[in-house]
């Protein structure tokens, strides 16, 4: 690998970078490059040359935000097969898989490619990639990759513009245990972030003509606030749900030109979360009261913690007006 480290430097031109020199930094450097640069090292590659790599060092590969879509799940398909983790369904468009920490896994219902908007959920304490899938607990309607798979269905029962929607579960950080100290502290939340806003980097290079929508249940709100101050104006609405907390004491505080949505179910344990932080612990205002200043998600019909994503919800169908909306009209943000 030495002879590869010394065929580039980091002020190379990228235009000058040959298929061997942009292979040894994508692999030397790839989770430190951005998005755009990781674009365009992949971009110097013959087919054959992206292909192999991804094949070879699959979970280098797999974790490059700024790579072509195809390239990644190609590179996760083959990771997941070597680690003998999920069925030939669940390997199916899967931008993100490692066993690192709880586990790493994103996947994409819909085609990115052709996108216009983007949804990312990103899901709360407890989920891991063992339970990606089946869900916490074993109960499906707690996976994020349902949920998602929700999301998508409901737009797509909305109108023709669903074609053009895609919609990301995203466990990219390690999420708190349970109801310990973790999830009362933003340490965890903050790590998130800035996966987060690296997917989101990574997104606005590889679906260029796409808005994007951040929606966050329980404590994937904390990341998402935590995240806010530094997206992309492609990022147009943030939607929260069950939120103890987004780390402010109202939406003004999240420094952000996107809309900020919550919603609250009346039997959602969360109510008696203090909506307050103190020397460390708590995640400020809950975005559901009136004083946070979001715009309100409907959930009156919503049973619990765990069915704001349930087929029938109004929540559901609100969620679903929000990342579809945009998908009627060509964005502006290209």
């Amino acid at each position: 690998m030495e002879y590869l480290r010394n065929e580039f430097t980091a002020d190379s031109p990228l235009s000058s970078v040959s298929g061997r020199a942009a292979r040894a930094r994508l692999l030397v450097e790839g989770s430190r490059l951005e998005p755009e640069t990781v674009r365009h090292l992949v971009a110097t590659l013959r087919p054959s040359e992206s292909r192999a790599l991804a094949l070879e060092h699959p979970t280098v590969v797999g974790a490059l935000d700024g790579a072509p879509p195809e390239l990644r799940y190609l590179a996760n398909r083959r990771a997941m097969h070597l680690a003998r983790c999920g069925d030939q369904h669940s390997r199916e468009g899967v931008l993100l898989f490692s066993a690192r920490g709880g586990g790493r896994v994103a996947q994409v219902f819909g085609d990115l490619a052709t996108a216009e908007r983007v949804a990312v959920l990103c899901p709360g304490a407890g989920n891991r990639g063992s339970n990606f899938w089946t869900g916490l607990g074993g109960l499906r309607h707690r996976s994020p990759a349902l949920q998602a798979a929700r999301v998508y269905d409901a737009v797509c029962a909305g109108g023709p513009e669903a074609a053009r929607v895609a919609v990301i579960a995203w466990l990219g950080y390690d999420t708190p245990a349970g109801l310990g100290v973790d999830v009362a502290r933003a340490v965890l939340a903050r790590a998130g972030a800035v996966a987060l806003r690296r997917l989101v980097a990574g997104l606005v290079v590889t679906s260029p003509g796409a808005t994007i929508v951040l929606l966050g249940h329980s404590y994937g709100s904390v990341v998402i606030g935590a995240a806010a101050s530094h997206l992309p104006r492609q990022v147009t609405d943030l939607v929260v749900f069950g939120s103890p907390g987004m780390g402010v004491r109202n939406a003004g505080e999240l420094r952000t030109s996107a809309r900020v949505w919550a919603g609250q179910a009346r039997r959602d344990w969360v109510r008696w979360v203090p909506g307050l932080r103190l020397l460390g612990v708590g995640h400020g205002t809950k975005p559901a009261h009136p004083a946070f200043g979001a715009s309100a998600l409907s959930t009156a019909d919503v049973p619990d913690h765990d069915h704001y994503l349930s087929p029938g919800t109004d929540a559901l169908a609100h969620v679903a007006r929000i990342v579809g909306w945009a998908a009627r009209t060509r964005s502006r943000c290209a």
